[in-house]
């Protein structure tokens, strides 16, 4: 029995987790050049400031920073453009009509490698939180770790 291979995480957004409620997430393919592909098997990548936008019936991820890649020379692009999500049509409207609501936003979480070598992202539709909910999830992480801490120390 042959073992299922596991995908190879570049980056996470670690920053997103913090500071939004995630509702739904989505799996998209993305548009890169070549040296583009290169770096990130180089782990040359930095998600935390993007975000996703929906423009003219198709998606975008923006903020995305891939450092060129070392032996690139003149085929290096720009490294912070745009870069085109590939989404079924029905997901692009679905994310399109979830957007036009107050305080939702579309948020990378995970650039990895697939288990065919593609680059995927993952996007998840989030709503952001507010300081005091903040505040709250790293009480009850805390509170969290104590118990697992008393626990573990009771079993000994």
């Amino acid at each position: 029995m042959p073992n299922k291979p596991t995908k190879k995480v570049i980056a996470r957004n670690r920053s997103a987790r913090h500071a939004y409620f995630i509702d739904e997430t989505f799996e998209a393919g993305l548009v890169l050049t070549g040296t583009e592909v290169r770096s990130l098997r180089e782990r040359n990548c930095n998600i935390t400031d993007s975000f996703c936008l929906i423009r003219g019936g198709e998606a975008w991820l923006s903020g995305v920073h891939i450092r060129p890649y070392s032996h690139g020379g003149v085929w290096n692009v720009d490294p912070d453009r745009r870069r085109k999500l590939l989404l079924h049509r029905r997901q692009i409207n679905y994310l399109d009509g979830k957007l036009r609501v107050k305080g939702v936003a579309l948020v990378p979480l995970e650039l990895y490698f697939d288990e065919h070598n593609r680059v995927k992202v993952i996007v998840a539709l989030a709503r952001g939180k507010k300081l005091y909910d903040k505040r709250a999830t790293m009480a009850k992480r805390d509170s969290d770790r104590e118990i697992e801490r008393a626990l573990k120390a009771r079993s000994r």
